[in-house]
């Protein structure tokens, strides 16, 4: 039987997963973090990206979005505090490609200021959720 860790994902919003799970995977400010049980004490700053679950029985892994936040690791327990999240499969590709379009044109007439820092947040936010739809349905769990 192999060691699991709890996992908790929440934002302001809501408690998205709670549960046990082998191995989490998420974007971290330095770069990609695998963490599993017993990882080393860590507190990070998570950017747009995804968090992978893998969670024990199951052939697939579990995939989420978060636009930001921050992790939290305990030698038994992982915390996600993320400002947006949501479940892979619920992420809407039309949204973020025009959201995606709405940053680009922001950044293309803007040269400075608060609205070119909103756009670039508003790009990395969508260019991940596009990265984790691409990334679904080449693994063919979404159409």
């Amino acid at each position: 039987m192999a060691m699991t860790m709890h996992c908790d994902i929440v934002s302001a919003e809501k408690e998205i997963y709670s549960g046990p799970v082998t191995m989490l995977i998420a974007t971290g400010e330095l770069g990609e973090l695998g963490i599993t049980p017993r990882h080393q004490q860590l507190l990070t700053r998570l950017k747009p990206g995804h968090i992978e679950l893998k969670v024990q029985h199951k052939e697939m892994a579990e995939v989420f979005y978060v636009s930001g936040g921050f992790l939290e690791v305990q030698p038994h327990a992982v915390t996600v505090l993320a400002d947006t999240v949501e479940r892979g499969e619920d992420l809407d590709e039309e949204a973020a490609r025009k959201a995606l379009e709405e940053a680009e044109r922001i950044l293309k007439d803007q040269k400075e200021g608060k609205e070119v820092a909103t756009a670039e947040a508003m790009l990395a936010q969508a260019s991940a959720q596009l990265r984790i739809i691409d990334e679904l349905r080449k693994k063919g769990l979404m159409k």
